[in-house]
């Protein structure tokens, strides 16, 4: 059973806004729409949170670190993948596959990495609460990065020691001849013998060289933010009254599209605000229509969260229980969240297909007529069957989100 976990009130608004075909006509603006509009503007956002959890995720020297460490291939397997793999500068983060692809063949599509530092659970399925312990899931992941902890930690202490002593101190004394295979994990069971193998205390200071390595890569991701977009600089000119001036960066296609997307198209039900997203779990159908794997989604990742050793309320964390809000409060209700997944961004949604959790379709055209059709029988969607002309509309709008995508590291740390 599909259970209703969209924001029902901010449909409702939405849904009784006018729509508009995309013909040449000037687009007319309600107040009602203008105020829309100036919400999902970019400088809307609010500063960059300050995790909470991780006490260096604004120290410049911990970023510069992370920034090495995002982009060094000996942390992996084979020395071929590192993180800029399958987040790429040159592709917005996101690699464009419609899985991800590692030492192996992931089940998933990768995420983008546009502003997630303002998010609450990463992954598609949430089962990470910290951007610092999102980063070291891929490590050890068999088919993404496929090293173990204890041979990160040994890359830490052979290549980076100063980097990693400039930001937590001296690294801590560890035994000459780690095992290279020692990992916590039940997928490999040499790795976790080797493991439990270790001193206590042992497997103490690697979990903390291991959590700092994930600290100082959220440092360096937490800046990866958009730059303004056609749209912001429409809705900037349109919020200021300058309606003439709004008209030369988008075209009346787009100003369509716009309108669609905030009312009869009923997009803005769950991409909304500044990063076009409510980053929330939904069923939109795609998993089962799709197949043939089931994947349990948002359903499992509520077990793996609340019993991740990394986890905002872990030993590791720098956080106060107190602080931990999302993971306190979280929903626990598997039944509802069964195949539900994460409402990604839509910031350069355009320039990265194809779609879905797992790529399982290949346009926007295709989204739009898949959402429409879900919409039927689905009540997480409230989508309107569009003609041709108003789906181009809509999807030229989107096109108005691209940006450059960059780490803004001197511009964001040098003003905290």
């Amino acid at each position: 059973m599909r259970f209703n976990v969209v924001l029902t009130t901010t449909i409702c608004l939405a849904l009784l806004l006018p729509s508009l075909g995309s013909g040449a006509e000037d687009i007319q603006w309600t107040d009602q729409e203008k105020r829309l509009i100036a919400s999902m503007q970019l400088d809307k956002l609010p500063p960059l949170p300050d995790d909470p959890s991780n006490d260096v995720d604004t120290d410049p020297a911990a970023a510069r670190f992370g920034e090495k460490v995002f982009h060094d291939a000996r942390f992996s397997a084979n020395d071929k993948i590192s993180c800029a793999t399958c987040h790429p500068e040159d592709k917005s983060f996101q690699d464009g596959r419609p899985v991800a692809v590692g030492v192996g063949r992931v089940t998933r599509r990768t995420m983008p990495l546009i502003a997630v530092a303002y998010n609450d659970w990463f992954f598609w399925d949430g089962r990470k609460d910290t951007l610092w312990s999102q980063t070291l899931a891929p490590i050890e992941n068999p088919r993404e990065h496929g090293i173990s902890r204890t041979g990160c930690v040994e890359l830490i202490r052979s290549q980076y020691r100063d980097e990693y002593e400039a930001v937590f101190g001296p690294l801590p004394k560890l035994p000459a001849n780690l095992p290279s295979i020692a990992m916590p994990v039940e997928f490999d069971q040499d790795a976790l013998e080797a493991w439990r193998e270790l001193d206590p205390a042992v497997r103490d200071t690697i979990n903390t060289i291991f959590a700092n390595t994930g600290k100082a890569l959220a440092a360096y991701v937490r800046v990866i933010l958009p730059s303004e977009a056609p749209f912001d600089r429409f809705a900037a000119d349109l919020a200021a009254g300058n309606e003439n001036q709004a008209d030369g960066h988008l075209s009346q296609k787009q100003q369509a599209g716009l309108k669609l997307f905030i009312g009869d198209a009923g997009c803005f039900g769950c991409h909304f605000g500044p990063r076009l997203t409510n980053d929330g779990f939904h069923d939109t159908g795609v998993n089962e229509a799709f197949g043939p794997e089931f994947d349990a989604g948002r359903a499992k990742g509520i077990t793996q969260v609340q019993h991740d050793m990394f986890n905002c309320m872990g030993d590791y964390s720098d956080a106060e229980p107190k602080e931990c809000s999302a993971l306190r409060f979280m929903d626990t209700d598997q039944d509802k969240y069964r195949q539900a997944f994460k409402t990604p961004t839509l910031r350069n949604v355009a320039v990265r297909p194809p779609y879905m959790h797992a790529g399982q379709i290949e346009t926007l055209e295709e989204v739009i007529d898949f959402y429409a059709k879900e919409s039927e029988t689905n009540p997480e969607l409230t989508h309107a069957d569009l003609t041709e002309e108003k789906k181009d509309a809509l999807i030229a709008f989107m096109e108005s989100l691209t940006s450059d995508v960059t780490p803004r590291m001197d511009e964001v740390l040098n003003s905290q």
